[in-house]
């Protein structure tokens, strides 16, 4: 063996060839097909983490192979660069926000150098300069012009002590996170994006997105626009001529309603209790659920609470009366704020007749098991039969529902009306670190936009933050203080500056143009070419609002006529966590793995427990340093474990024995073709005008199965996991060979192109050491500017079976493989049909029995 398979050097050479190349570096070839592929930027925190590796290195393999199939491919690369922790940081370390962001992109651009992602780095942008936030701005101007910018009056979270407003995030278990005081809903002008406008067109285009977009992401987003048809029912009040107004889907159970509840927040509620013996009670009952999280509180296993609130309503339909009481459960901000409440067909409001002694009318009855209101222990809420419901007696319960919103809108008492949970997007932040909004007070002409010619209002550096007060920029007059721009008279700047969603929901199309610096900051011809992204990577976590708020974004742009697409992104990946056991020790708490040896804890001699698997994170001390990684196997290693450890779009498990063996691998391909080295450098691949028996046969026929399996498992389902498989069995396969001897030179050359292929296939994955590799071969091309092989498909033929795929012995799927195919594989292939995995998908795999050539049966639980 002449040489020694050393990552350290090897990559740290190709890295300095490809960038003195600019071999990433791409611009608009009308010629050819374009490839947009793009991962979801990064915060600039520090440093990267195991899932920013795994989520950049399933981009860059695609990327990769992309290029090398012909496509013209951008793969861009920049930073979210605004937000609070910079702001926490300058608080906590003293440091600028600036400084400290400008330093973490640094670092963090060094290490995604260091894996070797194929980044056009030209084309990098950070949203905090103002040569970008400057563009956005101007669309804020004209979105204002068009109404569709607006200020209203909106809560916000308040921390008396620190005298500033804090992010849902920065309020836990209802207390300031940085001094623990009870936190205040306070009421500010904020500005708004009227996002509303444009909910029917996307959730329609949702429907359009079904063939690129994971069913679970449009899934969460049809349920956060929150379409329902339903009903709008007028309850009059009693001792006023002002009814409560409720929406409801269930008018089938109107006549079952016996209370009315309503929001904690609802201004009703103070407004009803104003001047009476509870108004202090039920004050401090609004104070209080204020102070419960929002989702908690609404969660089905929640204690239910309320307070009557001396008041009643009546039943439109029955005229009996109804108290009404302030519910925790109840949210403001949806439907109308007010609930009836129908205790024996809702489970919630069961519970909470239970606890406050509320009367129970069953109204929807069960035919095959009559139920009782005095004897229910829990919400009947299946289909039945009307009772108890006047003239709509006998009848189905869901089949009545048009009949008894006729019946509401013959009385007048109620309308149809579609209801949306999707509220504008409130877009303004009381704190420093963003993009300020371009608007001028003055109190002669208003609110006036900041002109186009005077954009971009910069963000001043020289600041002080505190953390305590107003935003630092209301506190300094040289960025306050300004003039009207059209009356010259005195004026004052917004304060504000806008959330950093607002950068995220166009940064894509900045990178297709970046040097772009006229008006409107975006080059139509660049953007009619590049967009829409055919591939977007990144966690599920960003599935609404992120996603959202992109689509919603490039409408507006649309219609500005600076963009001219519907949807951002063609296609969606959205990648799993990666994940490790944690370590505790019943003294130290959590440890890092150093802090550990011999399952002891180095710091008292403890026994430590090792815990659940769970996603890595600092708290847990669970994480796994890229840098660590890097040093000691290369970042091929690194990059190959993220591939071949599981698919991308589910949880990858730690394993240091699975980094070891990826590890192994590339140790073992690197002797291979050192060992051939000699004998094959100056031989041309097999060019199939020969015929060939035996052992070469089947290795040829190996290599072209295993150049078509690569290629499908990368291009048709992003298996990188099974495509690395079939390329370890062709390496198997050229082990197993018997070796030809120096002078035959026919059965050299089917070996050779064997060794091609497996560099080939493999250097999306481990693009270092395949390079590497090609030139020890002779070879002079970069392998980015190889054609990605082509198998022939007389050759790759095989007699296929069909294996049925059983999920706990029932029929859910059938894949079809070849008839030597191994048991391992069949039983991948199983475990990633279409259908099965959606299936199983968040469930216990408890076994999996293969039946040879027959079937596979998933068992689950």
């Amino acid at each position: 063996m002449s040489k020694r398979y050393e990552p350290g050097r090897i990559e740290e050479k190709w890295q300095k060839i490809w960038e003195e190349k600019k071999v990433f570096n791409v611009g608009e070839d009308p010629q050819r097909k374009k490839y947009y592929l793009l991962e979801m930027f990064p915060y600039p925190s520090g440093k990267i983490h195991m899932g920013h590796v795994r989520n950049y290195t399933i981009g860059d393999v695609v990327a990769r192979f992309k290029r090398m199939r012909g496509f013209n491919v951008l793969h861009p690369m920049g930073w979210d660069s605004f937000g609070m922790p910079a702001e926490n940081a300058a608080i906590a370390k003293g440091v600028h926000p600036a400084v400290w962001t400008n330093e973490n992109i640094e670092t963090m651009k060094k290490q995604l150098r260091r894996m070797g992602f194929s980044y056009d780095w030209d084309r990098e942008i950070s949203t905090c300069e103002p040569k970008y936030y400057k563009w956005e701005q101007l669309f804020f101007v004209w979105m204002y012009e068009k109404g569709l910018a607006y200020k209203k009056t909106s809560s916000v979270n308040w921390c008396d002590r620190c005298m500033t407003v804090l992010a849902n995030e920065q309020v836990e278990a209802g207390l300031c996170w940085r001094c623990g005081t009870d936190v205040q809903e306070k009421f500010l002008d904020q500005w708004f994006f009227r996002i509303t406008d444009y909910v029917e067109e996307l959730l329609s285009g949702a429907d359009g997105l079904s063939e690129g977009w994971p069913e679970r992401v449009l899934t969460m987003q049809r349920n956060w626009i929150g379409k329902s048809h339903g009903l709008e029912i007028s309850f009059p009040m009693e001792n006023s001529d002002e009814p409560i107004r409720v929406f409801t889907t269930r008018q089938d159970t109107i006549y079952g309603a016996t209370f009315m509840l309503i929001a904690a927040e609802h201004e009703l509620v103070l407004k009803l209790v104003r001047g009476k013996g509870i108004e202090r009670d039920v004050l401090a009952f609004v104070e209080k659920i204020k102070k419960q999280d929002r989702m908690i509180r609404t969660s089905e296993y929640y204690e239910k609470e309320g307070i009557f609130l001396n008041a009643w309503c009546l039943n439109p339909v029955t005229g009996k009366r109804m108290p009404i009481y302030a519910a925790n459960f109840v949210l403001a901000d949806y439907g109308t704020g007010c609930v009836m409440a129908v205790p024996t067909h809702d489970q919630r409001d069961f519970e909470f007749a239970e606890k406050y002694n509320l009367p129970l009318i069953v109204v929807i009855q069960n035919p095959d098991n009559p139920i009782d209101a005095e004897t229910m222990t829990g919400a009947y809420v299946d289909e039945g039969i009307l009772v108890n419901s006047g003239p709509f007696n006998g009848m189905r319960n869901l089949a009545a529902l048009d009949a008894i919103a006729d019946h509401f809108e013959k009385i007048g008492r109620g309308k149809r009306v579609v209801q949306y949970r999707l509220r504008d997007w409130g877009i303004s932040r009381q704190r420093y670190w963003g993009a300020p909004i371009p608007i001028i007070y003055c109190d002669k002409c208003g609110t006036v936009p900041v002109p186009e010619s005077d954009l971009p209002v910069v963000l001043p550096l020289d600041v002080e933050i505190t953390g305590k007060g107003e935003s630092p920029l209301a506190r300094l007059d040289r960025f306050a203080k300004t003039d009207c721009p059209r009356c010259k008279g005195p004026a004052r700047r917004e304060t504000d500056t806008m959330d950093t969603f607002v950068e995220s929901s166009w940064y894509f199309d900045r990178f297709c143009s970046p040097d772009f610096d006229r008006k409107p900051g975006l080059d139509r011809a660049r953007m009619d070419y590049w967009l829409p992204v055919d591939q977007y990577i990144g966690g599920i976590e960003h599935a609404i609002l992120h996603l959202l708020y992109s689509r919603f974004y490039t409408r507006v742009l649309r219609d500005f006529g600076v963009l001219g697409i519907d949807e951002p992104f063609a296609n969606l990946l959205t990648q799993g966590m990666v994940c490790k056991e944690s370590v505790k020790c019943p003294t130290h708490g959590y440890l890092y793995p150093e802090e550990v040896r011999e399952g002891l804890c180095t710091q008292c001699d403890k026994p430590v427990a090792v815990g659940k698997t769970e996603k890595m994170s600092k708290s847990l001390k669970n994480v796994v340093d890229p840098d660590y990684l890097i040093r000691k196997y290369g970042a091929d290693t690194a990059r190959m474990f993220c591939l071949f450890a599981a698919p991308p779009e589910k949880d990858l498990e730690w394993s240091d024995q699975g980094v070891e063996g990826s590890f192994r691998f590339i140790g073992r391909v690197w002797r291979l073709v050192d060992d051939y080295l000699e004998d094959i450098r100056g031989i041309k691949a097999f060019d199939g005008k020969k015929q060939l028996e035996g052992d070469l046969k089947d290795l040829r026929k190996k290599t072209h199965q295993t150049i078509k399996k690569v290629t499908s498992d990368i291009e048709d389902r992003f298996h990188f996991n099974t495509a690395i498989s079939a390329v370890m069995e062709l390496v198997n396969a050229l082990y197993q060979l018997k070796r030809p001897p120096k002078e035959d030179s026919l059965s050299l050359s089917v070996v050779r192109e064997a060794v091609e292929a497996v560099i080939i296939l493999l250097s999306p994955v481990v693009p270092h050491v395949t390079d590497e590799l090609w030139g020890m071969l002779g070879e002079k091309k970069l392998l980015l500017d190889v054609p990605w092989p082509a198998f022939d498909p007389a050759v790759a033929s095989e007699e296929e079976i069909t294996i049925v795929i059983q999920v706990n012995g029932k029929v859910r799927g059938r894949v079809v493989v070849g008839v030597g195919e191994t048991e391992e594989n069949i039983k991948k292939e199983a475990l990633a049909e279409e259908k099965v995995s959606k299936m199983i998908e968040g469930k216990q795999v408890v076994k999996v029995i293969y039946v040879p050539k027959k079937l596979v049966n998933i068992v689950i639980k």
